[in-house]
């Protein structure tokens, strides 16, 4: 029992640490954007409504929606847009329309990522550094130089992983969090009445006497939520006790105790409008507060980074990105990876932001769009499975969906507002991304259709072949295939180029689920067919780590000799040449022709020994 509480604490701390950095820095804003459309007023009953506004939208997005509906949508333990997705696919698995436009939705969230991830960096450090301008406004002119080199390091330092330096995330956020809620309460024993806002009826009053400026103010408001999808996103990491533990007894409260105390500080100094976060601190504890909110936002920074790793990496193994290099940055938890070319692309992404919005006010106009794009797209896939994979009635699931698809419509509306002041910016790159993945995953199917075309079935193959058989040499083949049951390329040229068959041939196909974790007793699937050849199938979950000849080591209790020494690795390298036709447009296949050429070799992203892989190519055209 004792074991069982620690374990429970260190989790918790652990989902304070990387789950609620990015809500967790949200305080540093929020406020100051909705008064900083002017459109507020500076009145007693409007400070109220707006904050009964930002504690019903934490309350019902992240208290309801997220931790109390979407945490039950696991995927085997794992959570995220990912695997709602594929939950909500194989549930419509037998709507096949119906199931592409899913994917096609669900895989534009994903893309919707990417612009989250280039965003929320950008406007929490900017944000902290701003603080600086309270401290003296000397001191402005420093703001964006130290953003850009805070983001640099913070970028710099990747490769060399988190593991070291992860172990203090979660007791800087409690200090961030304790030192948010002190501040907050400082201000609220000074004007206690203002804890009257968490009444509903102040946000119903203003929007009822407000409805045009409540619709304009929502896009500022849903600032206060941006980072509420991370509660999914590492359900996997941390488990649902966990995080529903850290959100509700120390993270919830700490934001609506200072966001109240933004409220009382706002009735009493309006002048504090500039910077409510940081003028709720002591003079004397301005500069402090900088550095503490600095760590957070790097904290903030770094669970999104790490998050477009391990996006990039399940989206490739479901098939909608050429392979990257991945680099394992700890020998105990293969989750912790790194991707040189998504952590450098990041980066020139996020310096592009800084110094295209120059400041986090500016940088929120571009916020809101992406992050409730993706809500709106969490409720639709939510309701899919609910109604289809749990078997709920539907009045039942619209209504469970119904209330939260109106929430967030009525956000994702108010944050079209800002699409020309910044909003397009992270749709950009969504759209993008989504181009890049749409054009790979067609690219395949019609490079699969080309080999197809010209394919020999295995068995008969191998029948033919061995009626004159070659010479056979010591050792053992191994001969990756895309395509389960068909003669691989590697293997006519080895027959047409060196005349030899080795003396152990395994036929192996690798395949990706749409579920996050396969088991080693389930990682083979093997066909014997005489004359010790094999056809094997390879299972890994879109969360697996590749490690082909670590899978392929379960053969030898079935007689086949995987000596190191003596195994090689025939990979196909395919030429893709473009061509008019009925594929692609030609713009579309030269682009993917390039994506496949720049893209990491199999035996680097299967773990195959370098110094024992053969690779042979031939030219495809598509």
């Amino acid at each position: 029992m004792q074991n069982s509480k620690s374990s429970l604490a260190t989790l918790t701390l652990g989902a304070i640490g990387v789950v609620f950095g990015d809500i967790g820095t949200s305080v540093l804003y929020t406020v100051k954007e909705v008064f900083a459309t002017g459109h507020v007023q500076f009145t007693h009953d409007n400070v109220y409504g707006v904050l009964s506004l930002i504690f019903w939208t934490l309350s019902i997005i992240v208290s309801l929606k997220y931790v109390v509906l979407v945490l039950r949508a696991d995927n085997n333990g794992g959570g995220g847009l990912v695997a709602m997705l594929t939950l909500a696919s194989r549930a419509v698995a037998d709507r096949p329309v119906l199931r592409h436009w899913m994917l096609l939705v669900g895989i534009f969230g994903t893309c919707l990522f990417y612009g989250d991830g280039v965003i929320t960096p950008a406007i929490t450090v900017l944000g902290a550094m701003e603080g600086l301008e309270v401290v003296s406004p000397e001191m402005t002119k420093y703001v964006i130089p130290l953003t850009l080199l805070v983001l640099f390091a913070l970028f710099f330092v990747q490769k060399q992983g988190t593991a070291g330096i992860g172990k203090f995330f979660g007791p800087v956020m409690m200090l961030w969090f304790a030192t948010i809620a002190l501040l907050g309460l400082l201000h609220i024993a000074k004007h206690p009445e203002i804890l009257w806002a968490i009444s509903p009826h102040f946000a119903w009053r203003f929007g009822m006497h407000n409805p045009a400026i409540t619709f304009i103010i929502l896009g500022a408001v849903v600032l206060c939520v941006t980072g509420g999808e991370a509660l999914y996103a590492d359900m996997g990491h941390f488990g649902k006790r966990p995080i529903r533990l850290a959100w509700f007894s120390i993270a919830m409260p700490a934001l609506v105790l200072n966001y109240f105390g933004q409220g009382a500080l706002l009735l009493a100094e309006p002048e504090a409008v500039k910077n409510p976060f940081f003028n709720l601190a002591p003079e004397w504890a301005t500069l402090p507060l900088v550095g503490l909110a600095t760590a957070a936002a790097v904290i903030a920074s770094q669970a999104l980074i790490s998050g477009a790793f391990s996006v990039t990496k399940q989206v490739i193994q479901l098939g909608f990105l050429p392979r990257l290099q991945v680099q394992h940055t700890s020998v105990h938890d293969k989750g912790q990876i790194y991707m040189p070319f998504v952590n450098w692309g990041l980066f020139v992404l996020i310096v592009l932001a800084v110094g295209m919005f120059r400041n986090s006010g500016n940088l929120a106009a571009a916020y809101g769009i992406a992050v409730t794009t993706d809500m709106l797209i969490t409720t639709v896939l939510t309701f899919f499975v609910v109604r289809y994979a749990w078997k709920l009635p539907l009045l039942l699931c619209l209504l469970a969906t119904g209330v939260f698809f109106t929430v967030d419509i009525l956000f994702w509306s108010s944050n079209l507002l800002k699409l020309i002041h910044g909003g397009w910016f992270p749709l950009a790159i969504a759209g993008a991304v989504f181009l890049l993945m749409v054009t790979w995953r067609d690219g395949r199917a019609l490079l699969a259709q080309a080999l197809q075309e010209t394919a020999l079935d295995l068995k008969d193959f191998l029948a033919s072949l061995f009626l004159s058989p070659p010479t056979r040499v010591a050792g053992t083949a191994v001969f990756l295939t895309s395509k389960e049951g068909m003669v691989p390329n590697a293997l006519l040229h080895n027959l047409k180029h060196n005349k030899v068959l080795h003396a152990q041939n395994l036929f192996v196909t690798v395949h990706s689920h749409e579920v996050p974790w396969i088991g080693m007793e389930k990682r083979l699937e093997v066909e014997a067919l005489g004359r010790d050849c094999w056809r094997v199938s390879v299972n890994y979950g879109f969360k697996n780590d590749y490690d082909l000849p670590r899978a392929l080591l379960l053969m030898e209790g079935r007689g086949v000799d995987l000596s190191p020494m003596t195994t090689s690795y025939f990979l196909s390298r395919d030429i893709v040449t473009p061509t008019l036709g009925t594929g692609m447009s030609l713009w579309r296949e030269k682009l993917f022709a390039q994506m496949h050429h720049s893209a990491s070799t199999a035996a680097e992203f299967m773990n195959l020994p370098s110094n024992a892989v053969v690779e042979l190519g031939s030219k495809v055209e598509i």
